[in-house]
């Protein structure tokens, strides 16, 4: 448990460096068009990329508007995604997908083309087609539009090897779940006879849900996490949020301190390098 701790650690560490340094471009108006950072929520991917990692499999992904974390997580270029969104051809979609629609066939990545859910309906289509583990991650919103629903009973009919993921941060933009609706999104996945879990975005926790059941049959994680920034922009939600990534390092100790100022630093300087270019 401890390798798979520090590894994710390591992910997520990774993910929240390279976005912090994509919010000062955009503060900076060094980048101006809208960015969609995941800040607070880099402990949904960097925990799921780490068991398949450990399992030896290679999903199909189908990420959400928030990409960057889902792409770093499961090894995607890091030099290609920052080329991406300053906007040069050589990024991984061309210079032309920007923060919204990150691709990548080397890790098996389908951008999102901006229409809030259609990941799922294509997602679950690409499954059904291929029969290969896929993994579809959307928010808390999504999983609200009508299609989507329609694409779990599809799923569940045919017993696809698909993990749903719905990266719960309370919010829809600006307004709460309590403001938009009075169920779950796991109680509604029951109801298709899809196995279902509410869980924290505890790398614990996710591992031993996803442990035993992942791609047995379709399967749905309620993953409460928080979004610290901005719907879009660069700016910072306010309230006093748990910050999972913060909490870990001081869980595991100095070595993690230590590790965390380690990728910073490397992370900084690689952005800096590719500034100056």
């Amino acid at each position: 448990m401890s390798n798979y701790l520090f590894n994710v650690l390591r992910k997520a560490s990774l993910c929240r460096h390279f976005e912090n340094n994509v919010f000062e471009l955009v503060k900076d108006k060094k980048i101006e068009y809208p960015v969609y950072l995941s800040t607070g929520q880099e402990y949904i991917p960097s925990s799921i990329s780490e068991i398949v990692k450990l399992k030896k499999i290679s999903p199909l992904l189908f990420g959400q508007h928030r990409g960057h974390s889902l792409y770093l997580s499961f090894g995607g270029n890091i030099v290609k995604l920052i080329n991406e969104l300053m906007g040069n051809k050589n990024g991984c979609t061309y210079g032309m997908g920007g923060s919204l629609s990150i691709h990548s066939e080397k890790i098996n990545m389908f951008g999102h083309d901006g229409f809030l859910g259609s990941n799922v309906c294509i997602g679950v289509g690409a499954c059904f087609s291929s029969k290969k583990p896929t993994i579809i991650f959307m928010g808390d919103s999504t999983i609200e539009e009508d299609y989507t629903l329609s694409s779990l009973g599809w799923a569940s009919t045919k017993n696809l090897p698909i993990l749903f993921v719905v990266e719960d941060n309370n919010y829809a933009i600006l307004t709460e779940k309590k403001e938009r609706r009075n169920w779950d999104a796991s109680e509604v996945a029951r109801g298709f006879k899809i196995d279902s879990f509410d869980i924290e975005d505890n790398p614990r926790e996710i591992k031993k849900v996803l442990d035993k059941n992942i791609f047995k049959k379709p399967m749905l994680v309620n993953i409460h996490t928080n979004r610290l920034t901005w719907h879009v922009g660069a700016g910072i939600d306010s309230g006093n949020k748990f910050d999972r990534l913060n909490n870990e390092i001081n869980l595991l100790g100095e070595i993690a301190r230590n590790e965390d100022l380690k990728i910073k630093k490397k992370i900084d300087n690689l952005w800096q390098k590719h500034l100056k270019i």
